[in-house]
């Protein structure tokens, strides 16, 4: 019975050293970092690791989405102004020209994908992974098209002996075709990381809250895309 009771009274006492042990390592951690702990009351936390308990503190997707849309439309204001005032003068040089049938199949395409996309996002709002990703990779392949048809379209107006160079007007509609088939394209590596990001269910709440985030985000830039492009369309069509 004595040897008993010592050898839990050791085990007791043993056990109650380690936990002051532990203590005194934790303190001096603390009191390491600047006493950051006091003044988060004891919870010490790494400034760039991202809170995945509330991924609202992270959202930095919809700054990065505003940043772009602002920079892309002030490019294209300065050079739709340009194109505006040259074709407003009426100058020698300016020789507008038909402009193929295949700028038209473009305009349909980015359209429709505006249309998929938002079925995309409805299925990421709801929990569905499976139609955010069936859509997904419909947006997905469309803003492919929309490049290829693009690529037809230049190679038709080479045919017809159309160049970037000898007619401004010409020139525009190349600078700024190319110009917005760069920026989709910007779009559709996005569009990538969605798809990857969605090919699988949210394992929790916050996954499922980022991955909204950032297809609310991506959708503000793929919408203006679109209406982008039927600003150009229209222009470059009827206003010669």
């Amino acid at each position: 019975m004595e040897l008993g009771t010592a050898q839990t009274i050791s085990d007791v006492h043993g056990a109650d050293i380690r936990s002051r042990t532990a203590g005194a390592v934790a303190g001096s951690a603390g009191t390491g970092n600047g006493g950051g702990e006091q003044g988060n009351g004891g919870d010490w936390r790494d400034p760039f690791t991202v809170d995945h308990q509330d991924p609202s503190v992270g959202d930095k997707s919809k700054y990065i989405a505003w940043f772009l849309m602002m920079a892309v439309g002030m490019t294209f204001a300065g050079l739709v102004g340009a194109y505006l005032m040259i074709s407003t003068n009426r100058d020698v040089e300016w020789k507008p020209f038909d402009l193929p049938f295949q700028i038209w199949i473009s305009t349909a395409i980015i359209l429709a994908s505006s249309v998929t996309y938002s079925l995309a996002k409805r299925g990421v709002d709801q929990g569905s992974f499976l139609d955010a990703r069936k859509w997904l990779v419909v947006t997905t392949v469309l803003g492919a098209l929309f490049i290829s048809s693009q690529l037809v379209l230049w190679l038709e107006l080479v045919n017809r002996g159309y160049y970037l160079s000898g007619n401004p007007y010409g020139g525009f509609f190349y600078i700024l075709t190319a110009a917005h088939a760069v920026h989709v394209a910007g779009g559709i590596v996005a569009l990538g990381s969605i798809v990857l990001n969605s090919w699988y269910p949210a394992r929790n709440d916050a996954e499922l809250t980022r991955r909204r985030q950032l297809a609310r985000s991506v959708g503000w830039y793929w919408h203006f895309m679109g209406g982008l492009w039927v600003v150009l369309f229209l222009m470059l069509g009827f206003w010669k």
